[in-house]
This record gives C-alpha cells, sequence and structure tokens, in this order.
C-alpha cells in the first residue's frame, strides 16, 4: 500500500503492517504490537526520512548525492537516488561488512569503504561534498530526515483505536527517535513514553542522557553496526526534555538472541540493531520498568518499532552467535 503524500511528490515509503505479535505478547504479559518497517523498500524505516530529504534536495536542483552510511541510511538513498535518476555515492566503514555494499552496488550507487566507524565515513562524505560540490544526505541529524520518519507515528494513529501506553524503538544516531517525538507531538500524543534501546559499545545516547550533554564513545565495539554513531544528534537530548524518554542498554548477546527468537517466533530475520529493542521485551526489561514505577500498571498496548532487517542473512547470524560465544 502506497503512502499518501504530504503536498508535492508522492513518497518512498509504503504503509508498513502494525500486527500483533502472540509470542512478545507473551512475553511482556501485555499487547504487544510490531510496526513492520522492515518490509520497507530498501528494508527499513530510513526510506521515510531520507527519501524525503532526497526528493527535497533533487526539487532543488541536486546532481550528484552523497551520503554516508552503516548500511541502512545508504540503500534508502541508494533506492530513493535510483528513482529520481540522481547519481550518489555512499561511504560506509569497513564494519559495515559484505551485505550493504553488494546491495548499494545493486541499486547503482558507487560505494566507498572508508574507516572502521561511521563517524570516519561520513567525515570523509563531508570532504568529498566540499571537493566535488555534492550534496550531502545525512543519515539521521537532519530536520528533513526527521520530518519524514514522523508519518510513521502518523499511521499508528490512523491504525490504532487508542494510543500506546509505551513505544519501544532502537536508537543510533537518534534521527527515528527526532521523528517519532515529532509525530507525538503533531498527533498529539506526546505524553506516550519512548524506550530507547541501545547496545552496550553504542550507547551514545545513553551516555548523554546520564551526563546531560552529548558525549562522544571513544569508539563502537558492539556487533550492532548499525547503531554506530559515537554521538547522537543533538536533537536526541532535546527531544527527552519534550516527551518521557527511557534509555535502556542491552549486551550484545541479548541482542543477538533476540533476532534468533524472534526469526522463531515470526519468521523474520532482522538485524541486531533490531534486536536491541525486541530484547527489552524479550528479556523483562520492561516488566522491571512497571517494578520501578517508571512505566504504568497494567499497560494496555506496546508498540514495537521492527526497524529493518537489509544487513543480515543466516550466515552472518551465525557468525555473530560464534564471534560472542553463544554456540
Amino acid at each position: 500500500m502506497a503512502a499518501q503524500a504530504g503536498g508535492g511528490q508522492k513518497p518512498f515509503h509504503v504503509v508498513s503492517p502494525v500486527l500483533e505479535s502472540l509470542p512478545l505478547s507473551k512475553a511482556v504479559g501485555t499487547k504487544v504490537l510490531m510496526k513492520l518497517e522492515n518490509i520497507q523498500p530498501a528494508g527499513s524505516f530510513k526510506i521515510r526520512g531520507i527519501g524525503h530529504s532526497c526528493q527535497e534536495a533533487a526539487r532543488k536542483g541536486c546532481h550528484h548525492f552523497v551520503c554516508s552510511s552503516g548500511g541502512n541510511a545508504g540503500l534508502a538513498a541508494a533506492y530513493a537516488a535510483k528513482k529520481l535518476g540522481v547519481p550518489i555515492t555512499v561511504v560506509i566503514p569497513s564494519t559495515s561488512g559484505p551485505i550493504p555494499k553488494l546491495k548499494l552496488e545493486e541499486l547503482g550507487a558507487e560505494v566507498e569503504v572508508y574507516g572502521k566507524a561511521w563517524d570516519d565515513a561520513n567525515s570523509r562524505a563531508q570532504v568529498l561534498v566540499k571537493t566535488e560540490g555534492w550534496v550531502s544526505i545525512h543519515p539521521f541529524d537532519d530536520p528533513l530526515v526527521w520530518q519524514g520518519h514522523s508519518s510513521l507515528i502518523r499511521e499508528l494513529k490512523d491504525s490504532l483505536e487508542t494510543k500506546p501506553d509505551a513505544i519501544v524503538l532502537a536508537v543510533g544516531g537518534g534521527g527515528l527517535l527526532a521523528g517519532v517525538v515529532a509525530g507525538l507531538h503533531q498527533v498529539g500524543w506526546q505524553d506516550v513514553p519512548i524506550i530507547a534501546a541501545e547496545t552496550w559499545g553504542a550507547h551514545s545516547f545513553h551516555e548523554a542522557l546520564k551526563a546531560g550533554r552529548l558525549i562522544t564513545l571513544p569508539d563502537i565495539t558492539s556487533v550492532a553496526t548499525c547503531l554506530g554513531a559515537k554521538t547522537v544528534t543533538a536533537r536526541a537530548l532535546e527531544c527527552a526534555k519534550e516527551c518521557q524518554i527511557i534509555s535502556q542498554v542491552v549486551e550484545d548477546t541479548e541482542a543477538v538472541a533476540a533476532v534468533e527468537q524472534f526469526l522463531n517466533d515470526e519468521r523474520m530475520l532482522v538485524e541486531t540493531a533490531c534486536g536491541a529493542p525486541l530484547a527489552v521485551l524479550y528479556t523483562g526489561r520492561l516488566q522491571q520498568l512497571q517494578r520501578e514505577g517508571r512505566l504504568r500498571t497494567p499497560l494496555a498496548s506496546v508498540v514495537v518499532v521492527v526497524c529493518g532487517g537489509s544487513n543480515i542473512d543466516m550466515d552472518q547470524l551465525r557468525a555473530l552467535k560464534s564471534q560472542l560465544g553463544m554456540e
């Protein structure tokens, strides 16, 4: 089902399904609804904001995009660029692995591998902006991207009879969080708590919240490389002043175990970044927040954003389990 344009050009994302997960509902003890962003074109929620940003840049006459990405943003930008007929160069770090590079090339993108972390790739992308005159499509720190992501919440409002009691999502650079908060304001749901999930080693938002200022991690050590921004957008911290945002950090092993459990439960393979919010549900952290009085009891329903599954296959899942000593 195609999304409705908010004026102007038709967006590239689709209206994603909202389905109840009986296994997750059983694990949490309340109704869990999945917002299935993993079925979006290019495989993740990123097409909402990145697609919107690319369309605006093309409308202004852009002749070449450049995007730095751990994987999903680049895929969304490459998909949008192909649709718009605009050349694109995507800079990815070496930690992204072979899957995104292959998929990016299949979409017609020129791919450059640079550095170990997303921050390194982004530095290289900014050099290309200055030397080549290309237009930067930022993966998360851009109001146009947040505006595009906010459509997710408007769809939820249209799909649900009543607002959820909590939304669980992953935080990497903070673009999804900023978009969700923008959407909550738009539909009058700003009192809905957000549980923001990260993995240790990619927990820049958690550290920023704790310190009350932006913190730059020394390195990204988590296997959830799509969460790998050493510093979140400043907007993410501002969001914490506007809505109730509860930070939860899970172990890599918990995120990978959640990916495998979700595959068994729902027959969908998602990446480790998506495993972080799923792990919050599978490991009883939601019930712990209720016991601590940080979430209401009982909860009528919880929405989990199943953010993406582009950058994983069964071989990689087995490799991750082996790397983490889970086999």
